[in-house]
């Protein structure tokens, strides 16, 4: 079922142009030195919107120390706020229809990731 909701995704819930657009944004953020911890981020975050359904995501032990709420920090200061709004307002619509109730699960799951990507694993 998991399959038949991740091809679905693709096309019709914009998994594609989320994809492109984290990708995109990892690439450039690699480009400097201090951009590549949230490059690695972006291309988490470009996985998980590629294939949502069957996924989930894990807080890790590491997710409490120091470094990960500092970067967790610096994320939503510096674009981090912005992408979970616009997952929210994606969920927003697709919760109109009953069809696309399962689609904006999907956004809403990519909103707590998108909030505080470090210290989360995809599993």
């Amino acid at each position: 079922m998991s399959l038949i909701g991740n091809i679905l995704w693709i096309f019709l819930g914009g998994g594609i142009f989320l994809f492109i657009g984290y990708i995109t944004g990892g690439i450039i953020l690699c480009l400097t030195i201090i951009g590549i911890p949230f490059g690695i981020q972006k291309f988490k975050l470009a996985m998980f919107s590629l294939a949502p359904f069957g996924r989930q995501t894990l807080r890790t032990q590491r997710a409490d120390g120091c470094l990960a709420l500092f970067l967790n920090i610096l994320w939503l200061l510096t674009g981090g706020l912005w992408i979970a709004l616009t997952h929210v307002i994606f969920a927003m619509i697709c919760a109109i229809t009953i069809i696309g109730i399962p689609f904006a699960l999907q956004h809403m799951k990519l909103v707590s990731l998108a909030l505080a990507p470090f210290g989360t694993n995809i599993a």
